[in-house]
């Protein structure tokens, strides 16, 4: 009996994505449960597994755009793969097996037909080269294309299971410039280069969905808001020295590490409890006000920028929150983020100070009101009862759309952070 592999929905929005790689090849035997194929959509990517034990049939290349339902290989569940238990049982030897081959009387003549055992490890080792990459196995679209381009694959960041190099991560790699072309074996040759004028150069290749989706987001925020952005700069010590103080029981009695974040998230929801119009939206000539806090928290990944939500903040605690950041980091890197993880959020923070920025401009996550940007923390001069300190400062910056958020509202809203940032027992006695 053939199974239909069929492209799964995943998420109503959603008519198409990229199948992005095949973790078998054609003919190969593949188990229930095992991923078989990795799909890219426009918000996440997702491991795609069998559905029953069979002979894998592919009927669409890695790389093709399908649409949700599309059929895109076969198991064949009668047939018995290559690697099956079934397949290895040998057979009884029959009785004229059994008798002694001629040319065992010869054995110096069958020995020199043979390789010598140095060569033939020498053989297979330069072949799993070939096959692997960082003892990471790579797939044949893969390897095709880190040959094509003359990358050298140990240098590539694997995102896939188990440290897997997929297309998107070699694309990632060229683009970020930090190529580097593998060395021309011993006593080859390598063949110049065509000449080619400086700046002529131009590479062109297709964006892939979820950086298409993060593109139309974008300009759809710009072109449907009236963004402006206000800034404040906040004294990190007291949430520095407390978090220092506390670490180290915090994760003992929790499991989990204390961060910054959770303060940002605890002091955002007491905030928009204040300011309801930061936490609302616009639907055609109405403001949906939400009574309910779900806070999206912004994590960058290989290919592009996702914002899991923490649904209900507001019930949550410290402990709480920094284990759905945790959960939410390990499902990424797992791919298996869903869809519902990144639906229904009302606030969105982000935070470059991660990768070192100092100050930016965060764009709004429509149809969101506002959005909370965290910075780089840095030790800077300031004043202090007229007297010059050194203090680990963070500047914030708050994004909103000004349709439903006046400019005192967002000025007091951002100050209320700081205050709560500053003063953190503030947030236990909601003060």
């Amino acid at each position: 009996m053939a199974l239909e592999i069929k492209v799964p929905s995943v998420g109503e929005s959603i008519q198409e994505a990229l199948l992005a790689e095949w973790f078998k090849k054609d003919g190969d035997f593949v188990k229930k449960d095992a991923p078989i194929f990795v799909l890219e959509t426009d918000k996440v990517t997702l491991e795609i597994e069998a559905e029953a034990d069979g002979v894998l049939h592919i009927e669409v290349e890695e790389g093709t755009t399908v649409t949700i339902g599309q059929v895109v290989g076969r198991i064949d569940t009668d047939a018995k793969g290559a690697g099956t238990e079934e397949n290895k049982e040998e057979k009884p030897a029959k009785k004229e097996d059994m008798k002694a081959p001629a040319d065992e009387k010869e054995p110096q003549k069958k020995a020199a037909a043979e390789p010598e055992p140095q060569k033939r490890d020498e053989e297979k080792i330069e072949e799993k080269k070939k096959e692997t990459a960082g003892d990471v196995p790579l797939s044949p679209a893969v390897r095709k294309l880190v040959e094509e381009k003359g990358i050298d694959p140990d240098q590539i960041q694997g995102t896939g299971p188990g440290g897997r190099i997929t297309k998107g991560d070699v694309i990632l790699h060229l683009e970020s410039g930090k190529a580097e072309t593998k060395a021309a074996p011993a006593g080859k040759k390598e063949e110049a280069p065509a000449e080619q004028a400086p700046g002529e150069q131009v590479v062109r290749k297709p964006m892939t969905p979820i950086r298409r989706r993060i593109a139309a987001r974008l300009l759809e925020s710009k072109q449907n808001t009236a963004m402006l952005t206000t800034f404040n700069e906040i004294d990190m010590g007291r949430v520095m020295d407390t978090r220092s103080r506390f670490k180290d029981q915090f994760k003992d009695s929790h499991g989990v590490a204390l961060g910054f974040m959770s303060f940002f998230v605890k002091a955002s929801v007491a905030a928009l409890k204040e300011f309801p119009e930061i936490n609302a939206s616009i639907e055609g000539t109405d403001i949906v006000y939400h009574n309910y806090y779900h806070v999206g928290v912004a994590i960058g990944t290989g290919k592009g920028l996702v914002v899991p939500v923490i649904k209900h903040a507001d019930r949550m605690s410290y402990a709480g929150v920094e284990q759905a950041i945790v959960d939410y980091v390990g499902k990424i890197k797992e791919k298996k983020l869903d869809i519902a993880d990144m639906e229904g959020g009302t606030f969105t923070i982000t935070n470059g100070g991660v990768f070192g920025s100092l100050l930016s401009t965060p764009i709004l996550n429509y149809p969101q009101s506002g959005i909370l940007g965290m910075h780089k923390i840095e030790k800077r001069p300031v004043v202090i009862d007229d007297q010059i300190a050194i203090r680990p400062m963070m500047y914030v910056a708050l994004s909103y759309d000004h349709r439903i958020v006046d400019g005192r509202e967002a000025v007091t809203f951002l100050r209320r952070i700081k205050e709560f940032i500053e003063d953190p027992e503030r947030l236990l006695l909601e003060v």
